[in-house]
């Protein structure tokens, strides 16, 4: 105990009469602390002024190089699998033809709509309503809406919406609401939606306005 309050004494001796003293002229003990301060001190300015940047600098390098790695595995991938994928490209391009082969043209809607009103005569149905609507112009396609209602009994009326689901071009029965009538004939009111191609002026009247759209989004 004597030993340790001498040498508590003999340190607490090197901090008396400092004052006026040039640093360079103290006692071990203080020039020590006072160093260990200013390399504290040096420590924490250099981390807040420059150090944490660098660390933030190194955090997203870190996280770009996680990215990076990830897309080269997925290219990898896609690589290995790429006679895979143009066999799957090319099985797709195949179907996509098969169904715009269903598709009529501008010119052959005539003829369609006259397919679906013989589908109809031809199984002995009464057509109240044949009313072909205001066609609707989508990104790839036209879609035509036509009211349609016809009246026959349960066999017949069954037999015209099957022929309608194998006519070679692609028409849809929509909106189905079957009446039954006092003699036991059946009544079905329904909208039936054929589509066609975009002739070259609706394509470019498309494209135009999804340009207009795009310019009109940027201001």
């Amino acid at each position: 105990m004597a030993d340790l309050k001498n040498i508590g004494e003999s340190v607490s001796a090197q901090f008396r009469g400092l004052n006026g003293l040039h640093p360079g002229q103290w006692p071990i003990v203080p020039r020590v602390l006072c160093a260990i301060g200013v390399a504290f001190a040096v420590i924490a300015v250099g981390w807040f002024l420059y150090w944490s940047d660098q660390m933030d600098e190194i955090d997203r390098a870190v996280a770009e190089e996680t990215t990076l790695r990830d897309a080269y595995k997925i290219k990898v991938q896609q690589a290995v699998n790429l006679d895979a994928l143009r066999k799957q490209k090319e099985q797709v391009n195949q179907y996509v033809s098969t169904l715009e082969k269903q598709l009529p043209s501008k010119a052959e809607m005539d003829a369609l709509l006259s397919d679906i009103n013989q589908a109809g005569l031809g199984r002995g149905l009464q057509f109240q309503l044949f009313k072909p609507g205001q066609v609707v112009v989508r990104d790839y396609y036209a879609e035509l809406p036509i009211e349609i209602k016809v009246t026959g009994n349960y066999h017949d009326v069954g037999a015209f919406t099957s022929d309608i689901a194998n006519l070679p071009r692609i028409v849809t029965l929509n909106k189905l609401n079957l009446v039954a009538g006092s003699g036991g004939e059946l009544t079905l009111d329904a909208v039936a939606k054929t589509f066609r191609y975009l002739d070259d002026e609706e394509i470019a009247t498309q494209r135009k306005a999804a340009a207009d759209q795009k310019k009109g989004a940027r201001k």
